[in-house]
């Protein structure tokens, strides 16, 4: 339900409160907390590890390599795991992305903070670790959110639009304000997937999953009793001990083949309207993080730093500020449009380039200014493209739909890791023949 502004004509904060108020209504409030942290927790780690990309490898390597480590063999599990997950219980796919993710970050924290070839290696091995619980948790926690119903789905989203923000801000707190090294940052982070555990063990009610799991059993017993039957009822006088139960039929070879072909058709009807605007957002956005980013140096002096290195979890923090804002706003915003966002991106990956190759942006606080910008833009496209699908696909290729475009984001992620770890390089290096080499300071 869309809420009224506050201060328009036709509302009040009395009438807004209320209508935020009825929002919620019949909202349980375990599961809303349970699938925040689930939220939260699942994509803090990835927040975080994208946040010391500069510290886990290094100014002589590029930060696309900690990205596309930290997004790849995610991909592959939401790519594969689909077909097999559900045969494991969700107590112990809980507990082994605990594992996954709590290995994955002492493996980081615990390895020497050289930049050598050896310790850069297992930090990576640590990212994938992480990533693979990631993405098997984000497609876990998706499933089961059907059986909790909406307030999960709106809790989860939230969640993983508050853990840009936390644990960007976080880690810049932790080790620009606080001063702590990122060997201890990361490794008090290590401690945060066991949140996962307190919220499905202690928070989420699970009589929902436990009433599911019973019928299913009941079914798959009745199933067998029929499949029982009609094996004693082919066991006949007329039966054969050399009966070969007859293949699938063409027929049914060519229905699969034609829902294949109707699910590319529909897919390809997609892709101009929906796909191609939140792809475009991605990789513009990505490349800016990873490959522009590390380059937007300014004398320390100019800045309110007193390290170099303090630049880019900064910007990443600001960053992820604009998104959390923008994903919360479809109750009060909604854009249409979607190439006019995805454009203006694009915009802003062309002037901040530029500005690391000319240095013409006078200070650092415009290019705060222009980094939330980014934020708010990429938010705005990711939030509007499943609204917008949600609104106008007909309901019943909806699912599909709202399925099939999220591989938009993940392709952008990864095409953008490549581009930037060729941008950071290029800029780098153009820097430093131009006389500033503050990104070989960091």
């Amino acid at each position: 339900m869309a809420l009224p502004l506050p201060g328009s004509p036709s509302s009040s904060w009395a009438i807004f409160l209320e209508r935020l108020k009825q929002s919620f209504s019949g909202a349980d409030p375990r599961v809303c907390v349970a699938f925040w942290l689930f939220g939260l927790i699942n994509n803090v780690l990835y927040v975080i590890i994208l946040s010391a990309a500069l510290d886990l490898v290094g100014p002589n390597i590029p930060k696309g390599v900690v990205l596309l480590a930290d997004v790849i063999p995610s991909f592959g599990v939401k790519l594969c795991a689909p077909y097999f997950i559900h045969v494991v219980p969700y107590p112990i796919r809980i507990l082994v992305f605990v594992v996954l993710s709590v290995a994955g970050m002492l493996l980081i924290a615990l390895t020497p903070a050289d930049t050598d070839g050896g310790t850069i290696t297992t930090k990576l091995a640590g990212v994938i670790l992480a990533s693979l619980s990631s993405g098997g948790g984000e497609l876990s926690f998706l499933g089961l959110v059907h059986y909790y119903g909406p307030f999960g789905l709106a809790a989860w989203g939230s969640g993983t639009g508050g853990a840009g923000l936390i644990g960007a801000g976080a880690y810049a707190l932790a080790t620009t304000t606080l001063g702590l090294s990122v060997g201890t940052t990361l490794l008090a982070s290590a401690c945060l997937p066991a949140v996962m555990l307190f919220s499905f063990f202690l928070v989420l009610p699970l009589e929902p999953l436990r009433s599911h799991s019973k019928r299913h059993h009941n079914s798959n017993a009745l199933l067998r009793d029929d499949d029982s039957d009609d094996q004693e009822q082919r066991e006949g006088l007329l039966s054969s001990p050399d009966a070969i139960k007859p293949p699938f039929s063409s027929k049914s070879r060519m229905s699969a083949w034609s829902l294949f072909r109707y699910n590319l058709s529909r897919a390809k009807g997609l892709f101009f309207p929906y796909m191609l605007p939140l792809l475009m957002v991605y990789v513009a956005e990505y490349t800016i993080n990873q490959g522009v980013a590390p380059t937007l140096l300014f004398p320390l002096q100019r800045s309110p730093f007193k390290h170099f290195r303090a630049f880019y979890p900064t910007y990443n923090a600001i960053y992820q500020a604009g998104v959390f804002i923008s994903r919360s706003s479809t109750p009060f915003l909604r854009i249409h449009n979607l190439y006019l966002p995805s454009l203006l991106q694009v915009v802003n990956l062309a002037v901040l380039t530029l500005h690391a190759l000319f240095d013409f942006i006078p200070n650092v606080y415009i290019v705060f200014a222009i980094i939330f910008w980014e934020g708010l833009l990429g938010g705005l496209v990711y939030v509007n493209t499943f609204a917008e699908i949600s609104e106008t696909v007909p309901k019943e290729d909806r699912e599909f739909s709202l399925s099939a475009t999220t591989v938009s984001d993940s392709g952008g992620i990864c095409i953008a890791g490549f581009i930037g770890m060729a941008f950071e390089v290029w800029l780098c290096n153009w820097q430093v023949r131009h006389g500033k080499d503050y990104c070989k300071k960091l």
